[in-house]
């Protein structure tokens, strides 16, 4: 009988406000130093709304592992997943080295986790392995 695994984590961080300050100060600098066209800066600053949302609104995301199940959450979303219907869950490291985590069921489905209810890996592995579950990791496939 393992322990449970728990993770926890709020949307808010103050590494996503320092660089949508930094991208903000950066345009208001080509703004109003370099002479930059309006729209450009707007169109721009537009990339930035989906980072804003998320300062604003703050989402708790998370997974908790147990002996029966894996349950995680993301804002509104929530789903589970008994553990013995689960055949292997695969550790996928993408090109920018982020890992995303996808179970595979018995019938052969396939469910991903969310990336933001994700913990890191290292400790994710660890505690699936403590509670027999099979892992797998594969490093950079274009094609999954």
């Amino acid at each position: 009988m393992s322990t449970d695994f728990t993770y926890h984590r709020q949307g808010r961080s103050l590494r996503a406000g320092l660089i949508v300050l930094a991208i903000w100060l950066a345009l208001a600098g080509a703004y109003f130093v370099l002479d930059a066209a309006l729209w450009i800066v707007g169109f721009l600053a537009f990339f930035t709304l989906p980072a804003l949302w998320d300062l604003y609104r703050n989402p708790p995301s998370g997974l908790t592992l147990t002996d029966q199940e894996i349950r995680w959450f993301t804002g509104k979303r929530t789903a589970q997943v008994a553990l013995e219907e689960i055949e292997r869950v695969r550790l996928d490291t993408r090109l920018d080295f982020s890992v995303r985590v996808t179970l595979v069921l018995q019938t052969g489905a396939k469910i991903r986790l969310p990336f933001e209810a994700t913990p890191p890996h290292q400790a994710l592995e660890d505690a699936l392995n403590a509670h027999g579950l099979t892992t797998r990791r594969t490093h950079f496939q274009l094609m999954q």
